[in-house]
């Protein structure tokens, strides 16, 4: 049987956590979180997910039952011991995912590959916390993750060959496209795409235009599915913030200078879809 954990309940970690329950017919997915609540909540969301597909037709009942029979959630990390590949989607800080990887080192198997789904931060200095950096690569998957093809493969200083193959069949087994990038802040397309929200939260900042007509304007203009500032709330002004932050202490560079306001919106929890208020305002968080 494979055997696959994820770390983190957030919407990120239950978004790969059904993806893999669906696609690995052999598979066991193991989620692991600390917060009983939040486990609770993924479970909820993994099987609003699964009765999704069923009522859209894209699976049926009894397939969606199987994918659910999959998943065990948990919190304690006693059971990753014989885990073949581990991916971690806890909050974007660096200090505390070095401290969820030192864990993992000590808590699985030599055979293990460790995996974060960082947008941003230094696969390298993530696999330090480890003693075996070589078994540690990047995997970030995009929100939502059931919709999203694509996972962006990172590899670290140290990662060897053998784990980067293994982890590119995995996300390809997972039914996503991948591409590589080198580990550098942002790496490809977090780099590229947060400047964009960052510039367009600037443009409302400046009184360029409404939100609705910047987000109308890149739409129609470019044929983008979501404008900057929709795409930044359902990401999280919070996670943008701590993203571009990161690019701008890394390359130390003023082209990525958080803009003000978005500072502003995450001082007063204005975050976006998950608080119910952000660029624009939605339904109860």
């Amino acid at each position: 049987m494979r055997r696959v954990g994820v770390i983190g309940g957030g919407l990120m970690g239950s978004e790969i956590a059904y993806v893999a329950a669906s696609h690995l017919k052999d598979g066991q997915v193991t989620v692991v979180d600390l917060n009983d609540e939040i486990l609770a909540r993924s479970r909820a969301r993994i099987r609003a997910v699964a009765d999704k597909a069923v009522s859209r037709g894209k699976a049926t009942r009894q397939a969606a039952d199987e994918w659910l029979g999959r998943l065990a959630f948990t919190a304690s990390m006693d059971g990753l011991s014989s885990a073949e590949i581990v991916i971690e989607a806890v909050t974007e800080n660096l200090s505390m995912k070095r401290q969820v990887f030192a864990e993992l080192d000590r808590r699985c198997g030599p055979q293990a590959i460790l995996a974060t789904n960082t947008s941003s931060l230094p696969i390298t200095a993530i696999a330090s916390a480890t003693s075996r950096p070589q078994q540690v690569i990047g995997l970030h998957f995009f929100n939502p993750v059931s919709v999203m093809r694509l996972v962006e493969i990172v590899r670290g200083y140290e990662t060897a060959d053998a784990v980067y193959e293994a982890a590119r069949a995995f996300c390809e087994e997972l039914g996503k496209e991948t591409i590589v990038a080198r580990d550098i802040p942002g790496f490809i397309t977090t780099r590229v795409g947060i400047l964009l929200v960052n510039e367009a939260i600037f443009a409302l900042y400046e009184g360029i235009g409404t939100a609705a007509d910047i987000d109308r304007g890149i739409k129609l203009g470019y044929n983008h599915p979501m404008g900057p500032l929709e795409l930044a709330d359902l990401i999280g002004l919070d996670t943008v913030l701590n993203v571009i932050t990161t690019l701008y202490e890394g390359f130390k560079d003023p082209k990525y200078r958080p803009c003000p306001l978005l500072k502003q919106m995450v001082d007063a929890g204005h975050l976006g879809r998950k608080s119910g208020r952000g660029f624009y305002t939605y339904g109860a968080a």
